[in-house]
């Protein structure tokens, strides 16, 4: 029964997305909270690599492997190709887009730790 919750509820969901948000606008926390850049430059790299190499979340693992304790079927995609893929890109994720996606979390990090930087100097 544990297994089954955890895997369809909504902790792994949560954490998936949070750890999304968290890699692409991360950086933002730190223009109040200096130390969080520790947690945050790892995630995104992460998160960068991720998708540029096309590799699968842990996260996807685990909840695979609580659904298969639960006696359900998992499932072979990643989460973002089951769970967000479809809300966003209806037509499906392709190599180009995750190379894309990639892109956009490199870039939206190197303006906010550009800004970060710049403003670290001014004061």
């Amino acid at each position: 029964m544990f297994y089954r919750i955890a895997a369809d509820g909504l902790m792994l969901m949560l954490m998936h997305l949070l750890f999304i948000v968290f890699v692409l606008l991360g950086a933002l926390l730190a223009f109040k909270w200096r130390q969080v850049i520790w947690c945050h430059l790892p995630a995104a790299v992460w998160g960068t690599l991720v998708e540029i190499f096309h590799w699968n979340c842990p996260l996807t693992h685990w909840e695979n492997l609580m659904r298969h304790d639960a006696g359900q079927a998992g499932y072979s995609e990643s989460f973002i190709e089951h769970y967000v893929w479809p809300l966003i890109y209806p037509t499906g994720l392709t190599p180009n887009m995750q190379l894309g996606l990639g892109a956009l979390v490199l870039l939206v990090n190197l303006i906010i730790y550009a800004l970060l930087i710049g403003r670290w100097k001014q004061a």
